[in-house]
């Protein structure tokens, strides 16, 4: 699944090991990740970097946010609430089927949509950290 870094990374800073994953990628894969990274961090200064299920990159604040997986043909984004987003340019084009999530896969030679991606990333975090409904006394 992804190239590069160790295992589970245990005990190690996160975003170190998120450079040294972007730094073992030389091709179009290290770059579009890198890309990724930056704009999420331009839409959310205060998010926290995570490391999960042994060598995912994971951003999260009020909770997940998204992934940043690596694999031959794609770089892909899942985000984690994505099924409860409002996506009205079209990003969002892999995992459409399931309940909860959806992902964005980033192909060789494709442009990120840079405004609309920053803005599926801050709704993310507002579903994230909106008041929870309390479930009707029935």
């Amino acid at each position: 699944m992804n190239s590069g870094v160790g295992d589970d990374g245990a005990g190690a800073d996160p975003s170190r090991l998120i450079d040294e994953r972007i730094k073992s990628l030389p091709d179009w894969r290290g770059e579009t990740l890198a890309r990724i990274r930056h704009l999420i961090h331009q839409a959310l200064p205060e998010v926290v970097e995570t490391w999960k299920w042994r060598g995912v990159p994971v951003w999260e604040q009020g909770g997940m946010i998204c992934t940043g997986e690596t694999y031959k043909e794609v770089v892909k984004t899942t985000f984690f609430k994505g099924a409860a987003l409002d996506d009205p340019t079209g990003l969002f084009n892999s995992s459409l089927e399931g309940n909860t999530r959806r992902a964005i896969d980033f192909r060789e030679g494709e442009t990120i949509d840079e405004a609309a991606f920053k803005a599926l990333v801050r709704a993310a975090v507002a579903l994230n950290t909106a008041p929870k409904k309390k479930p009707k006394a029935g």
